[in-house]
């Protein structure tokens, strides 16, 4: 049988919107030389919905849509996604299988996640539908990871329908859990999962077709809209796309960018650049998202600036051909520091004034932001989310944090995998030691363990799960794993705080790891 796999960017919400991409599908070549067309989980409505899926408009819009899938369905059939009220049960997540302008099956979500469980019922899973003289089984991708174990009949086809979240590691896994189901059931797969960004979620496509031999017949690329029609009786294995984690990081980052911007009707961006690593990154990858003409960025230097910071700082914006400003700020922070002094006579210089500098850069960043309604950036790592190295309201603004989800270390291969064909980010940026700058000196090492020994108990404590006596098994130092384990604990607080974060890892602040802040 020829099936069409459809690799769509939805939007969550625009119902009409997603409804127009499904008929543009269905006109294309490859789906009208096919039996079957089939489009990710989700497709009509967008995903997450949270809340506002319990909504009757919503509910009620989505059904129009239905249909008006179902009203050109007519010597077609395909399968596609939307929630779903069952008069028996209530509201579903489900998958419907339309043909002939009619409804042939519906096949509603077993395993929800925890969100999920908030608005959906429980469905019953995986069902099997008999077309074209072949038995296909549809159903979610987490529902049919646990086909083998609850149908015994004999399939032809498997059909998972995905709206899977993307981290580094999770198209690498769901390819193996796809051969092991066609290696179980020895049946052809077709997987489709869709792409785009929405908020922090970013989703990477990679949908795929295998033959019951096990031979991948076709790929579709990562973070692309595509299609492609695919005779699943084809026995030959493609060359197809394996990009290493840096790539695909570096994708997932772009597109989360565009699609932030895109889908909520923002267009231009400003960020800080400090003429450090952090900035220059963000700078680079929002120039390759949106265009040089739509990235702005400020210089504030201070008296304990260096002059590289600077002059690094320009040639960044020259290289990215973006603009920028300077703006220092020496002459408000002793102006505020002088408007202090009786509030604060007695008192040591300490942090405070460190603070102060950073809220000054928020102040004229957010400034900025209102006067040209352009979105601000942030541009803290992981590392720093991690053990509450920012300041609240000053380095911490912005409305998207990029890189919160990559540690230091990530950054700075990040940051090389986007010179690799030449230099973009300079050369120096990239090799001299990290600082704020906030007094005479400063550097994140005075502050903090070095950046490979900090990463490496982070990576064990937040991906790994692993507590002080399992890290200290490992050759760490005790009284540094204390530290960075208490700096972690004694910051959440800052970190509901942050802006959203753009998901690339396994364990993402905000999204996957939910501790107490007392």
């Amino acid at each position: 049988m020829k099936i069409n796999i459809v690799q769509l960017n939805l939007k969550t919400g625009d119902i009409a919107g997603n409804l127009e991409k499904v008929k543009q599908a269905l006109e294309t070549p490859q789906s009208r030389e096919s039996l079957l067309s089939v489009f990710p989980a989700n497709t009509l409505c967008g995903y997450p919905l949270y809340s506002s899926v319990v909504y009757n408009d919503l509910q009620k819009e989505a059904q129009v849509a239905l249909q008006a899938c179902v009203d050109i369905s007519e010597h077609r059939a395909f399968i596609i996604g939307m929630p779903l009220h069952m008069q028996d049960r209530g509201l579903c997540n489900a998958l419907i299988f339309v043909q002939n302008r009619a409804i042939r099956a519906v096949v509603t979500k077993k395993y929800l996640n925890l969100d999920e469980q908030k608005y959906y019922v429980r469905g019953e899973g995986v069902q099997v539908v008999q077309y074209q003289n072949q038995k296909i089984a549809i159903g979610f991708y987490e529902d049919i990871k646990e086909l083998s174990k609850s149908h015994t009949e004999d399939i032809d086809i498997v059909v998972c329908c995905g709206c899977n979240v993307f981290d580094y590691n999770k198209p690498y896994r769901t390819r193996y859990k796809m051969q092991k189901i066609v290696e179980t059931m020895n049946t052809s797969l077709v997987y489709v999962n869709r792409i785009g960004g929405e908020g922090s979620y970013l989703f990477a496509g990679g949908s795929m077709a295998i033959n019951a031999a096990g031979n991948v017949l076709v790929q579709l690329p990562y973070f692309e809209e595509d299609n492609a029609g695919v005779d699943l009786q084809i026995i030959q294995n493609i060359n197809d796309e394996k990009p290493e984690v840096v790539e695909l990081v570096h994708k997932a980052l772009i597109t989360g960018i565009r699609d932030y911007f895109a889908k909520n009707g923002f267009k231009k961006a400003v960020l800080g650049l400090s003429g450090g690593i952090d900035s220059a990154l963000v700078a680079a990858l929002a120039t390759q998202a949106l265009g040089s003409e739509n990235v702005h960025g400020v210089l504030m230097p201070s008296e304990y600036s260096s002059d590289h910071s600077i002059t690094d700082a320009v040639a960044l914006a020259k290289n990215l051909g973006i603009t920028y400003d300077i703006v220092p700020i020496s002459d408000v922070f002793h102006s505020l520091k002088t408007a202090m002094k009786p509030v604060f006579a007695g008192l040591a210089e300490d942090v405070t004034e460190e603070n102060m500098q950073a809220r000054i850069r928020g102040t004229i960043l957010m400034a900025i932001s209102n006067k040209t309604g352009a979105v601000l950036l942030n541009t803290s790592n992981k590392s720093e989310a991690a053990v509450g190295y920012g300041t609240l309201y000053g380095d911490m603004c912005g409305a998207l944090a990029v890189i919160a989800d990559l540690y230091k270390n990530e950054v700075y291969e990040l940051s090389n995998y986007i010179n690799r064909d030449g230099e973009i980010i300079p050369q120096n940026t990239i090799d001299k030691a990290p600082s704020a700058e906030l007094r005479p000196g400063q550097k994140d090492s005075d502050s903090l363990p070095d950046y490979d020994e900090l990463d490496a108990i982070l990576s064990m404590h937040l991906e790994c799960e692993m507590d002080f006596e399992q890290i200290c098994a490992e050759d760490h130092d005790p009284d540094t794993v204390r530290r960075v384990l208490k700096l972690v604990k004694n910051n959440e607080y800052k970190r509901c705080q942050v802006a959203p974060i753009l998901k690339v890892s396994p364990m993402t602040f905000g999204i996957d790891r939910k501790v107490p802040i007392s």
